[in-house]
């Protein structure tokens, strides 16, 4: 990348809603009293003269559907955060519920995972923000091993369905421009070991099984000894 160089990052990324997204869905108006209906919450008690209240996410189901109090069933699978919004507020501004609601959605359940190089240790981040790029979780991570190819790093990620790899370098200026380095809710980021780490746990592998063989080897033999050692030989 060039000295000074700039480079343009997609403002308008939002990350989209999917099916097992959790959400949090807001209603509020002038009136709060007229918006309390369109809010999920339990009653948990009485704080003196006050009812103290839990509120739930809305859980998004296979479907990309959720229930929503008195509009029903919703279809937000593949909005944004501002399109939901933007969506129950004009619903409940068509259906004469409220004249002046403000409706407010989040994520609960932005999670990023990691896996080493050799799948033997996962790492989840807990993002608090719908934008990450690839270098705000490679920063949360840590510095990668000495032994993780840098120049290769691999997104997994459900697309319409499917499970989709895509490996990109980090190190190049055009990796803002690729669709991955804005990472979505459940990706998960996968490294590769360079071949010297192979090649050095390969021949530990096989020099321990080596040491192992001789051992037995050894032990055999001195058996044997010892078994023949009153043997009278003519």
């Amino acid at each position: 990348m060039k000295q000074n160089s700039q480079i343009e990052l997609e403002n308008q990324f939002q990350a989209v809603i999917s099916p097992y997204d959790e959400l949090t869905i807001l209603v509020s108006a002038h009136d709060f009293e007229l918006a309390k209906p369109f809010n999920l919450t339990s009653i948990q008690g009485n704080l003196g003269n006050q009812t103290n209240y839990q509120r739930f996410g809305y859980l998004v189901d296979p479907n990309g559907n959720i229930q929503f109090p008195i509009l029903g069933e919703l279809h937000v699978a593949g909005m944004t955060r501002l399109d939901l919004q933007d969506y129950i507020t004009d619903r409940l501004k068509k259906g004469d519920y409220l004249t002046d609601p403000y409706v407010m959605v989040r994520f609960n359940n932005f999670k990023v995972f990691y896996l080493d190089n050799y799948g033997s240790k996962a790492t989840v981040l807990n993002i608090t923000d719908e934008r990450c790029t690839l270098f705000e979780a490679l920063a949360m991570l840590g510095d990668l091993n000495a032994y993780t190819k840098h120049d290769m790093i691999g997104i997994l990620r459900e697309v319409n369905g499917k499970m989709t790899m895509h490996y990109m370098d980090p190190r190049k200026s055009d990796v803002f421009n690729d669709p991955y380095f804005m990472l979505q809710q459940n990706d998960i980021i996968i490294t590769k070991p360079i071949k010297s780490r192979y090649a050095r746990d390969e021949f530990s592998y096989w020099t321990s099984w080596f040491s192992i063989l001789s051992s037995l080897t050894s032990i055999a033999t001195l058996y044997m000894i010892i078994t023949n050692k009153g043997t009278v030989v003519y």
